[in-house]
């Protein structure tokens, strides 16, 4: 890994579209013009200023989609371990424990969520009433069927509702900080490990 960056790759980085570009210019020219340089030191120190910056910006995208991995894993980690809390506070008939630093954990119920699935029945005579994209136009047609207007489309669409159940949950109510509580709790932790 490289330490140190050129000057170049330097005034290259502070370039931007609404900052002058007249420094960047002037010592450019500066470089181009230095005769203790031959054109293959010149050559060299633009092309690997510019591949240090490529070098960079292709660091940044891979880390970039690292963490975009590790923050999906860790958010369905959570869901889960959520889920697995709420599993066995159910079993024990827990439904809140209350802490130092953590106001409290508390049990969300179990719950159905709806979800409508449109199923068209006569595409080209929904598309003569006005929902049309370049396919047929689910949004508008799904804002008027949840708008009262399934009647009038009920020979051109099919609407069946699915329950999805969204399992129960633990959340963390975070309420109260201070010293005395924080030095409690690693207390307790430091005598658990």
């Amino acid at each position: 890994m490289k330490l140190l960056n050129y000057k170049l790759q330097n005034q290259i980085e502070a370039l931007g579209e609404n900052k002058p570009t007249n420094y960047f210019k002037d010592y450019l020219k500066a470089v181009l013009e230095d005769t203790n340089t031959t054109y293959f030191q010149k050559c060299d120190y633009l092309g690997l200023s510019l591949s240090e910056i490529k070098s960079k910006i292709d660091a940044l995208s891979q880390d970039i989609s690292e963490l975009q991995e590790l923050k999906k894993n860790l958010s369905t980690a959570l869901e889960i371990a959520k889920e697995l809390i709420a599993e066995i506070f159910i079993e024990n008939g827990i439904d809140r424990i209350d802490g130092n630093i953590i106001s409290s954990l508390t049990l969300s119920k179990e719950s159905t969520k709806p979800k409508d699935e449109i199923k068209i029945l006569d595409e080209n005579a929904l598309m003569d009433l006005g929902y049309v994209k370049f396919s047929i136009d689910m949004d508008a047609l799904k804002a008027d069927i949840s708008a009262g207007k399934a009647d009038e489309l009920k020979d051109f669409v099919e609407v069946s509702t699915t329950y999805s159940i969204v399992p129960a949950k633990i959340k963390v109510n975070k309420k109260r900080s201070g010293l005395k509580a924080l030095e409690q709790t690693d207390e307790i932790l430091e005598q658990v490990a």
